[in-house]
């Protein structure tokens, strides 16, 4: 397991586990919390790499990340592959568009 220290600036960090760790509808609002979270990607890659399986994490559920996890069976590394995800669309948000 990588370091978590990532855990420390999570948007959810002061929640109880009853609030994260939820069922049917409740799961949406769980999600609510990670859409503007600044470790969003940290979290989301801890949960593939580890293949936690309950809970929402990085704004997904444990359903939504199982179908993930079915279409992508070859990633070694979540945390690799969505880091440089964000990286790249981080450069192309950063570039004029030229019309």
């Amino acid at each position: 397991m990588e370091d978590q220290q990532w855990a420390d600036s999570a948007a959810c960090k002061d929640l109880t586990a009853d609030e994260l760790f939820v069922r049917g509808a409740e799961q949406n609002r769980a999600k609510w919390m990670c859409k503007g979270c600044p470790v969003r990607t940290e979290c989301l890659a801890e949960a593939l790499d580890n293949r936690i399986e309950w809970g929402v994490w990085g704004g997904l559920t444990e359903r939504e990340r199982r179908a993930l996890l079915r279409r992508r069976p070859n990633v070694t590394s979540w945390h690799r592959l969505l880091e440089e995800a964000r990286l790249a669309h981080s450069v192309s948000q950063q570039r004029p568009n030229v019309a």
